[in-house]
This record gives C-alpha cells, sequence and structure tokens, in this order.
C-alpha cells in the first residue's frame, strides 16, 4: 500500500478526461499546502510524457534556467542548455517545434512566480495564446495560495482569465480513508486523529497508530521541534504577508468569541476590518459561521467558527500555551488538553454527525437551532438544538442531539429534545418529525418515542455510514 497516494479517483479522472482531448488544454490546480495536489500529479503523470518543474522562490531568471535545464533534458535538447534565455516567452518559443506529440508541463508552485513578478502573468498568456493553444499541449498551473490562485490566475482580472480550460480545487479526504493512513487505530482513536488535523494526507502521516494518540500529539505538538509546532503560523505566512491580525481573530474564536462584536472587543480591531478579514478566511475555509437553520442567509445571527480541525486544535491548544511548551512545561500542557479535549471533540462530533445526517436522509439544509423561548422565565428564555435538518419540499425535519458519552438515556435525551422542538418555528401544522440521538454507545436503543420516529446512531453506525 502506497500511503502517500490514497483515493484521488475523481481528481484523477478529471485530469485523464483533460487529457484525452485533442485540443490543448490549460489546467489549474490548487488547494492548501500538504493537501496532497503534487502527489496527485505526480501520480497522473507517471506513465505519460512529461516536464514537472517545482518553482522557486529565488528570481525570475534563476526559475528560468533550471526550466530551461528541465526541458533539454526531457526533450533531449542539449543544446537548449547553452543558449541564454532571458524570459519564460523565448524559453517556450525555444522548444515550439520540439513539442509534435502529446506531453503535460506542469509548473508546481506556481504562486511563486506570481509573488516575485506579477508580470509572469502577462507572459504566460501570450506564451498560451500564440505558442501552446496551438500545441498538443496539456499545460498544468499549480499552486498552494488559495487567495492568490483565485485572485491572480482564476480572478476576473487575470491576463489568464477565460485561458484555462478547467480547474480544481483539491480538498481533504474522506473520514473514511483515513484508515489507511492509521492502521494500528479504531475508529474512535480515527475521529481523535481527524480531529487535530482534518484529512490531510501529509498530516496524517505524522501520526504512529502504534502509539497513543495524546502520546503523538505530545511528540509532534507540545515541544519546538514537533512537526505541528510552528505549522499554523508558517501556514498564515505563506498565505498572508501580514498575519498578526489574523491570527488575532483566530485565537478569539477559538477562545469561544464568535459573534463579530465579541471577535472585535477581543481584538481591538475595528468591527468592519474584522470582518474582512473573517471573509477572507472563510474563502480559505479556515472559517465558517453558522446561523439558525431557519433563518435566511441575510439574518445578522451569525457565530463564527474555525472550520480547519488542524488551525482549530493548534489555536485552542498550542498558541495560548506556547509559553510553557518553550519552558519545556510540556507534560502539563499535555494533562490540560486532556481535560478539555472531550469539550473540544464534542464540537467536531456535531460536524461529524452532520456528515451522517447527510447521508443517511434527504434533507436540503442542515445546522444548529437556536431561539428564544416564549414566556419563559427571565433567564431560562432560550434554547438551543445541536442539529436540525430540513426538507423544504417534503416539509420533513429532523431534530438530533449529540452526546459523545458512554450508555446515553435515549429516552430522557428525547423527551428533552421533543420539548425543544415546539419551540422551532417551521410549517408547524403540516410538517413531519423525526428524531435523532448520536452518542458513543446508549443504555437502550430505541425506535420511537410518544408516537415520534428515532434514530439512534452508536459509534458502531457512525463507522458503518462514514468509516
Amino acid at each position: 500500500m502506497n500511503q502517500h497516494f490514497v483515493n484521488r479517483e475523481n481528481e484523477l479522472k478529471f485530469l485523464e478526461e483533460n487529457y484525452r482531448r485533442k485540443e490543448s488544454s490549460l489546467i489549474i490546480i490548487y488547494g492548501r499546502r500538504r493537501i496532497g495536489k503534487t502527489e496527485l500529479i505526480k501520480q497522473f503523470i507517471k506513465d505519460k510524457k512529461a516536464i514537472y518543474y517545482l518553482c522557486e522562490r529565488t528570481s525570475i531568471q534563476s526559475n528560468i534556467e533550471k526550466l530551461k535545464e528541465k526541458f533539454a533534458e526531457e526533450l533531449n535538447e542539449d543544446w537548449l542548455k547553452k543558449v541564454e534565455i532571458k524570459d519564460f516567452e523565448s524559453l517556450f518559443k525555444s522548444i515550439e517545434g520540439k513539442l509534435k506529440e502529446k506531453i503535460v508541463i506542469v509548473l508546481d508552485e506556481f504562486q511563486y512566480l506570481i509573488e516575485i513578478d506579477k508580470g509572469v502573468l502577462s507572459q504566460f498568456q501570450k506564451i498560451w495564446d500564440e505558442i501552446l493553444s496551438k500545441k498538443n499541449v496539456m499545460l498544468i498551473l499549480c499552486g498552494s495560495s488559495i487567495g492568490m490562485m483565485e485572485n491572480e490566475v482564476l480572478g476576473y482580472k487575470s491576463p489568464l482569465y477565460g485561458r484555462r480550460t478547467s480547474q480544481w480545487k483539491v480538498t481533504e479526504l474522506e473520514i473514511k480513508y483515513l484508515k489507511e493512513f492509521l492502521p494500528g487505530y479504531d475508529f474512535e482513536n480515527i475521529l481523535y486523529v481527524y480531529s487535530a488535523v482534518g484529512g490531510i494526507p501529509f498530516y496524517l502521516l505524522k501520526f504512529d497508530s502504534s502509539k497513543d494518540f495524546f502520546e503523538n500529539i505530545k511528540e509532534q505538538f507540545l515541544w519546538k521541534g514537533g512537526f505541528f509546532y510552528e505549522e499554523a503560523e508558517n501556514l498564515l505566512r505563506q498565505e498572508f504577508r501580514e498575519p498578526r491580525n489574523y491570527m488575532l481573530i483566530l485565537r478569539a474564536i477559538a477562545e469561544g468569541k464568535r459573534k463579530l462584536g465579541e471577535i472585535s472587543n477581543e481584538t481591538g480591531l475595528d468591527k468592519s476590518a474584522v470582518s474582512r478579514y473573517i471573509e477572507i478566511l472563510e474563502n480559505l475555509k479556515i472559517v465558517e459561521y453558522e446561523l439558525p437553520v431557519t433563518e435566511s442567509e441575510k439574518s445578522k445571527k451569525r457565530l463564527y467558527y474555525i472550520s480547519d480541525n488542524y488551525f482549530n486544535f493548534w489555536f485552542k491548544f498550542v498558541y495560548p500555551n506556547k509559553s510553557l511548551i518553550e519552558e519545556g512545561e510540556t507534560s502539563k500542557v499535555l494533562e490540560k488538553i486532556k481535560q478539555e479535549f472531550p469539550l473540544y471533540f464534542s464540537n467536531v462530533f456535531e460536524r461529524i454527525c452532520k456528515k451522517v445526517i447527510l447521508k443517511t436522509f434527504n434533507f436540503t439544509k442542515i445546522g444548529k437551532q437556536r431561539g428564544k423561548i416564549p414566556k419563559a422565565p427571565k433567564g431560562m428564555n432560550e434554547y438551543e438544538i445541536d442539529i436540525v435538518a430540513l426538507n423544504e419540499k417534503s416539509k420533513e425535519i429532523l431534530f438530533a442531539e449529540c452526546k459523545w458519552k458512554e450508555k446515553v438515556d435515549a429516552k430522557k435525551i428525547i423527551s428533552e429534545l421533543i420539548e425543544k422542538s415546539s419551540f422551532v418555528n417551521w410549517y408547524n401544522k403540516e410538517r413531519k418529525e423525526f428524531f435523532a440521538i448520536f452518542a458513543k454507545s446508549f443504555k437502550e436503543k430505541i425506535e420511537e418515542f410518544e408516537n415520534k420516529k428515532v434514530y439512534c446512531f452508536d459509534l458502531k453506525d457512525i463507522e458503518r455510514i462514514i468509516g
């Protein structure tokens, strides 16, 4: 088993379909660092005539020289090494006559060239229009800076806008593939790893499943030499020129400041500035917001959370404890993590439960639900339901609670949930109601309570459905 390359069938199919085109194709591949873009591309080109070049953060001339050497080696044109070339356009013109058969040309970490000189984009527009589009070439531009790839390469104002044939944003692996990286772990521990680093292949390879989960956390997160200790800061520095404000916002959200005003007060940043920063973090899929599921998108009841599990874990447990870690108090920090981890994981568990619902039922909208309790005593006037799923067409609604505990009393939870469901104002007299509980295990599973259909999902059910 090749642990460096797992799944990616859809991505490979996408690339193969573009490769089989009779005409040339310009493909944009992008996604966050460590997600597996390079391995995907190398897997795709391994049995094809291809030229792969990893761009460098040096100078344009240095990149031209190294790419020239690649062309000379792969095309068996030694004369090219001796030719003096000053720009990319001249380089591609020099090999124009050699591109007679199907070939894949890959420029990985393409954003490095843009960082050095934005004029590169106009050069590649001309290279594509006048040279490569007329040849049997598949040009792949791959990048790890999501913001730069979306704005500078794919954006409306980009010189390359309208040139690309197709694009693919590479995302995390689904939970079901994590077992291939963690063969020694049971499903519970696989979920723990997922809550700490998500489904990022390179991160998963850092875990040794012959060791305890918290031992891995200690070795990889809680000392200066650990791989994950400074990874979050490095990622933010590579994505943003001024990462400080983003770090302040992520720290505030990790500490439970989830409303825009709360984040503004905690960070000392203006509300409008916080809103702009958060919008960028949302585009990068680091932060998301949740609304009461019955509210419209225009609602101001947004609560923000860190949706990227690695950033979530790091800002919750590593960043606030860096001084202790620097002082060598690793054991003290680890004990603190062990105490707080159940609450941390319970929030991730809710998102995992949403995946189960979407795979099991036919609902079109899903999220948390919270609101006012009518005529309730002061201090007890709000309710919250972990998950509510809706189907507008069939008027079906599912109410669910998520309890990361053993031997949960299903009847007690459902009794409370039915009461809370009566506060949800949505097709009150027409809707068809269902109820669900998610838990590690139950005292007793039930299928009905007070004439209401009930679904009980324990850890084995969750593993069967998504694991």
